[in-house]
């Protein structure tokens, strides 16, 4: 037990210096933080303890070899030179995880392979027997990273993630890892509340993570304490004795913590469901006489008047719905109102991938922490919600500096004032171009979308598009966390001197970003021109520019930079909508499908299963990636890289028919990839009679395309009921131009 060790502490990213704090006052004072860890130097017993009492970490890694890896027989070779029977037993089990980067070695499945392959070979070629792989409790769970083909392999001491603390059977539809809860937790310095008696809720509570971390750490519990398994558990090197020692302490500490424990912590769902396993987790984690919750709908808050002021806190829905129907605006709206009506006085935190929906709290916000949850960058804001107070009669005059708040009494900060107003700085202009113009039609634009999209909870909206002739460009923002703004530049017509049209444009994107609020450097720019064949999927760029934006509750992967479009057509916004509201129960057949928008949003409204065509592979993986970002990946939703046109003409005979069909098919290609040329003037008829075939009776099929001139040959369809939804697929922000893109819906009699 005396001999120091190099361990290494993971976390996530973003979290290294939280955890390098906490190792500090749990007095290990040996560290350094890097990238996504800590390193500590100390002896097995310091590892044991960051295993029972890190809220935060991952995982607790003892390295035990390194060396190069440039291939698999490499890895092979420096595997099998380590003494495997120095850490385990034939008659043990074991495990594999491997990760890689910048290294030959890229597939991890196989990498893990040949790991286990040269452990199993050592012990069978020096007693005849082999050990067996055990994927959930091993005895001896190895970790192998290599980086740049060197491996550093280790001992992974904790041997599942210690954000399984034990407590937690059932879970809620979205919940919130254990250790990240801590985070938030410690980065609101909850400890200290605590001791000092403050109170704490969460209104939207869940299946209760954050209220029984809370309780936890205000009754002195060692996250870990109810946990029955570890990877030291079976390991050679454990000393039993040690950590009987560390175990029995913490049991004494948490008996002592209940005891004297001050705080009283509260939490409500409007889900009974969500109540009902929030109460059996509390049990679970020992905590039922401290912590009580309550079936109600946060508008409906009602705790005890005599409660303390003290903390709430809540993570908010801002993924898929947790409910069928609406956005999340009216949510916020809620949520926001309640805070606002049943806290005054208290300090407030919520952490939300949908930071901008805050804004009717009317209080300044202060971001403490930013981190990823789920693939979704996400903030912890806090705010101290003022004391409800009502202004005398006599004091209430519409001629005051602002407008008053209704539910609080307090100045509206987005009420309109009567200070002078203040007129935009322009950028300098070049001889001969005026940029007032444009900068008017873009101030008047964005006014009324800005608080549109914001309520409507739309992440990507056209503020411009071509107003002016003089000023030939498309403007889209795309609210990711911070505000970007996507400029299209129309390449303009051959009468139009080049140098004034770059004059125009130079001066247009200098001017942007003081109208839309967002850094210089956060504007991008790109030129459209007609595409055909591969340069469709042609990447512009070499470095990824990609963000996450919200549409209706679902979460999108967006590229600013690296291709020609940026992963979702925010025209198509209703035509999403439509298969979200006709999807549920219903099989559904996306066909051209890009980056899959449509799957996720008929996903999320409950497809029963789902198939996913397109001929780009990059596509394809980005629509698994957003369907994963949005929780909704399993085995019922399918993915095929095929030549829609082809497969459309010979689909596997034993396919099963479809109830709900998007076929969105380019306007022309003639990509190698694609067994003829395709024109979808020319080519329509035939390819919506082939997908008709795929359709069961009393199905939907939903066909649109982009082309402005296009024209539907009814007289060549009339098998079908045809219903031109063009008009009413135009969302608001397109308005302006109402050719934008063509939408039928078509059934049979």
């Amino acid at each position: 037990m005396s001999e120091t060790h190099a361990f290494f502490i993971t976390v996530a990213n973003g979290l290294e210096s939280l955890l390098e704090s906490e190792l500090h006052s749990l007095g290990l004072t040996d560290t350094r933080a890097v990238g996504a860890g800590v390193y500590l130097n100390g002896r097995l017993s310091d590892a044991y303890r960051v295993c029972l009492w890190s809220r935060l970490a991952n995982r607790v890694l003892l390295p035990i070899a390194d060396f190069p890896a440039a291939g698999p027989e490499a890895l092979y070779d420096g595997i099998r030179s380590i003494d495997w029977s120095q850490h385990m037993a034939v008659s043990d089990t074991l495990a594999v995880d491997f990760f890689s980067a910048s290294s030959a070695i890229t597939h991890t499945q196989f990498g893990a392979l040949k790991v286990k392959d040269a452990v199993v070979d050592q012990f069978r070629e020096a007693c005849g027997e082999r050990p067996s792989v055990e994927r959930h409790t091993p005895s001896l769970r190895i970790n192998v990273y290599v980086f740049r083909d060197k491996a550093r392999v280790a001992v992974d001491l904790a041997g599942q993630g210690l954000h399984r603390r034990g407590y937690r059977d059932e879970q809620s539809r979205a919940p919130l890892k254990e250790n990240l809860a801590a985070a938030l937790l410690l980065a609101v310095d909850w400890p200290a509340r605590a001791a000092r008696g403050e109170s704490f809720c969460d209104p939207m509570c869940g299946s209760g993570t954050l209220l029984i971390e809370a309780a936890l750490m205000a009754a002195d519990g060692a996250p870990q304490l109810g946990r029955d398994y570890f990877g030291f558990s079976g390991w050679k090197g454990h000393d039993s004795a040690a950590w009987r020692a560390l175990l029995s302490d913490a049991q004494q500490r948490f008996s002592a913590g209940l005891a004297r424990m001050q705080s009283q912590i509260r939490g409500s769902d409007k889900s009974a469901r969500a109540v009902s396993m929030a109460q059996a987790n509390i049990a679970r984690a020992g905590l039922g006489d401290v912590i009580r919750v309550s079936a109600q709908p946060v508008e409906d808050i009602r705790y005890p008047a005599s409660l303390p002021r003290g903390l709430v806190m809540s993570n908010p829905p801002y993924g898929v719905r947790l409910e069928q129907g609406g956005s999340l605006g009216p949510l916020y709206a809620t949520y926001t109102k309640a805070l606002r009506e049943h806290f005054g006085g208290w300090d407030a935190a919520v952490f939300t991938g949908a930071p901008d929906l805050l804004f009717r709290l009317r209080t300044p916000l202060k971001t403490t922490l930013k981190v990823a949850n789920g693939g979704i960058d996400c903030k912890l804001l806090e705010a101290h919600l003022p004391e409800r107070r009502t202004k005398p009669a006599a004091e209430k005059s519409a001629s005051g500096p602002a407008a008053a708040d209704k539910s609080t009494g307090l100045p509206d900060p987005w009420a309109r004032k009567s200070a002078p107003k203040t007129t935009l700085s322009l950028p300098e202009q070049k001889p001969g171009v005026d940029v007032s113009a444009f900068v008017n039609r873009l101030k008047k634009n964005l006014k009324p979308l800005n608080k549109w999209a914001r309520a409507e909870d739309i992440g990507v909206f056209r503020i411009y598009d071509a107003d002016l002739p003089e000023f030939a460009l498309a403007v889209d923002v795309y609210d990711a966390g911070r505000r970007f703004v996507l400029v299209q530049e129309y390449r303009a017509p051959a009468s139009v001197d080049p140098a004034l049209a770059e004059a125009r444009l130079t001066a247009a994107l200098a001017a942007i970003p003081a109208v839309t609020g967002c850094a210089a450097e956060d504007v991008r720019l790109k030129q459209r021109r007609r595409q055909s064949g591969s340069s469709q999927y042609q990447k512009l760029a070499r470095d990824k520019d990609t963000h996450v934006i919200s549409e209706h509750g679902c979460r999108f992967e967006v590229n600013l930079t690296d291709y020609l479009d940026t992963g979702i057509f925010a025209d198509h916004r209703k035509v999403r909508q439509w298969v979200f509201r006709e999807a549920a129960g219903r099989r559904f057949l996306n066909l051209f499908a890009y980056t899959g928008t449509a799957t996720v949003h008929a996903a999320a409204g409950g497809a029963a299963s789902s198939l996913t065509v397109d001929m780009s592979a990059t596509y394809l993986e980005w629509a698994q990636r957003n369907l994963a970002l949005n929780g909704l990946d399993g085995p019922q939703h399918g993915f095929l890289r095929a030549d829609v046109l082809g497969w459309l003409e010979s689909p596997p005979e034993d396919l099963e028919k479809f109830d709900l069909i998007l076929l969105d098919p380019p306007t022309f290609s003639n990509s190698e990839r694609m067994e003829k040329t395709w024109d979808v003037q020319r080519d329509h008829v035939g390819v919506i009679h082939q997908a008709m075939r795929l359709l069961n009776p009393g199905g939907l099929l939903i066909f649109s395309n982009n082309f402005r001139k296009f024209r539907l040959d009814e007289k060549r369809l009339v098998a079908f009921r045809i219903e031109n939804r063009s008009r009413d697929s135009i969302p608001r922000d397109f308005a302006r131009n109402q050719r934008i893109h063509q939408c039928y819906f078509i059934r049979r009699p």
